[in-house]
C-alpha cells in the first residue's frame, strides 16, 4: 500500500550568510519556486504545534501547568519547561499564526499532540541538536524515521495528519502555526487555486526558515515584540516561503506586480502615520483599499520600495528625528510618543538604522 506522504531528511551544516532582506523580497514577491511535492491525508483535526504554550503570557517566561484542551490566544511567546513542569499531552491551540519558541532542560515525559479548530501547518525548527535516540515522531499514528537532528533544521507537517512528538532529552525549538487559511489566500492572489497537500519534511535543511529563526531569536520573549503589524508581516514571509516550496502546487504562480493606486497609497499612509505603534494589522490596510492582505503587502512594496511594517519604522525614526530636535523631553517619553515599546527599544532601533544612538545623534544636530 502507498505511502500517504513524503519524507525528506538532510544532515549537512545549513548555509550561512543569506542576506535575510534579499530573502523576505524574493518571497514577497514569489520568488522561491522550489518545491517538492508529496501528500498528507485529510483527517480529524488532531495536531501539534506551540506545544505547552498556553502557559505563558506575551513577553514573559514561565513553566508550565495548564489543563488539557486550554486555549492559547497569546500571538509570540517563550517558554521554558522546569523539571516540576507539568505537560498535557493534549492541547487546544489559538486559530491564528503563533510563534513559540520553547525550550527544556530535561525532555518531555510523554509524546505531545495538539488540537485546534482550524486546518493548519506546523512548522517546528530546531535550536538545538537533538539525538536520533532521543527523539520521536510520529505521522498517522506512524513512527517516522529520524536522522541526528541538527540545529537550524526544519521539519513542515500539515496538522490533518496527526503529527505528535516526544524529546527525551534537553531541547529547543521554535514553533510557528500557520493556518491554512492564510496559505489559500497567498496561493488565491498567486493564481495557484486553493493547496489541497502539503509534503512533510522532517530535519530539513530550508536555509529561508533557519534564516528566520535566526533573526527572531534574540527578539522572542521581548517585551512589546513583535507589533500586530511586524507579526503579521512575519506570517506572509513564512506562509509564502511555505506555501511555494512544500505545497503542491498545480502551476507555476503569477506574480501581480503592480502598485498601489493614488487613493490607495494616501490613505494607507495616512492610517500607518496615525498607527506608529503598529498596533493596526495588515488585514485593517489591506481592508481599506479594498484588497486582499497578500495582494495588499505585494502591492504596497511595489509602490514604495520596502514592507508596510518597514515603511512604518522608518516614519518612528523621522518622527523620534523631529522631537530630538525640537523638544527637550526625555528619550523615553520621545521612544513612546514615537511608537516604539520602551526606550531600550527606541535606542536599539535607531542606533541600527542611523548608526549611531539617539542621544549622540540629538547632541550631533543641536549644536
Amino acid at each position: 500500500m502507498p505511502s500517504r506522504w513524503s519524507i525528506k531528511s538532510y544532515s549537512s551544516d545549513p548555509a550561512t550568510g543569506c542576506d535575510l532582506r534579499r530573502t523576505r523580497e524574493l518571497l514577497l514577491v514569489g520568488g522561491l519556486r522550489n518545491r517538492e511535492h508529496g501528500s498528507v491525508r485529510q483527517g480529524p483535526s488532531i495536531r501539534l504545534g506551540e506545544m505547552m504554550s498556553s502557559n505563558l503570557m506575551h513577553g514573559r517566561e514561565r513553566s508550565a501547568d495548564a489543563p488539557i484542551g486550554s486555549v492559547d490566544e497569546t500571538p509570540v511567546k517563550y517558554l521554558h519547561l522546569k523539571e516540576s513542569s507539568s505537560i498535557p499531552s493534549l492541547l487546544c491551540g489559538a486559530d491564528a499564526f503563533t510563534i513559540t519558541r520553547l525550550e527544556s532542560s530535561i525532555g518531555l515525559a510523554h509524546p505531545i499532540t495538539k488540537v485546534t479548530t482550524v486546518p493548519a501547518l506546523l512548522v517546528a525548527v530546531s535550536i538545538t541538536p537533538v539525538a536520533r535516540a532521543d527523539y520521536e515522531f510520529c505521522v498517522d499514528d506512524k513512527r517516522v524515521p529520524t536522522p541526528y537532528i541538527q540545529a537550524f533544521r526544519s521539519t513542515v507537517v500539515d496538522l490533518d495528519a496527526r503529527p505528535s512528538c516526544w524529546i527525551r532529552r534537553a531541547f529547543g525549538y521554535m514553533l510557528f502555526h500557520v493556518p491554512r487559511r492564510g496559505l489559500d489566500e497567498i496561493a488565491a492572489d498567486l493564481g495557484v487555486g486553493p493547496v489541497e497537500t502539503y509534503k512533510v519534511a522532517v530535519a530539513e535543511e530550508d536555509l529561508v526558515l533557519s534564516q528566520l529563526t535566526r533573526s527572531m531569536l534574540p527578539s522572542v520573549g521581548r517585551s512589546g515584540w513583535p507589533s500586530p503589524l511586524a507579526l503579521d508581516h512575519l506570517n506572509q514571509i513564512l506562509a509564502a516561503h511555505v506555501l511555494q516550496k512544500y505545497g503542491a502546487l498545480r502551476k507555476a504562480p503569477t506574480v501581480s506586480v503592480g502598485g498601489l493606486g493614488p487613493s490607495q497609497k494616501r490613505r494607507a499612509t495616512e492610517l500607518l502615520s496615525e498607527n506608529l505603534s503598529g498596533r493596526i494589522r495588515l488585514s485593517a490596510l489591506a481592508a481599506e483599499c479594498d484588497l486582499s492582505i497578500s495582494h495588499f503587502a505585494r502591492s504596497f512594496k511595489a509602490s514604495f520600495g520596502v514592507s508596510a511594517h518597514r515603511w512604518l519604522v522608518q516614519r518612528r525614526i523621522e518622527r523620534s528625528q523631529e522631537l530630538l530636535i525640537e523638544t527637550r523631553e526625555s528619550l523615553a517619553d520621545i521612544a513612546d510618543q514615537a511608537g516604539f515599546a520602551d526606550q531600550a527599544a527606541f535606542t536599539r532601533t535607531f542606533h541600527q538604522i542611523v548608526g549611531i544612538s539617539p542621544g549622540r545623534w540629538r547632541r550631533d544636530h543641536r549644536r
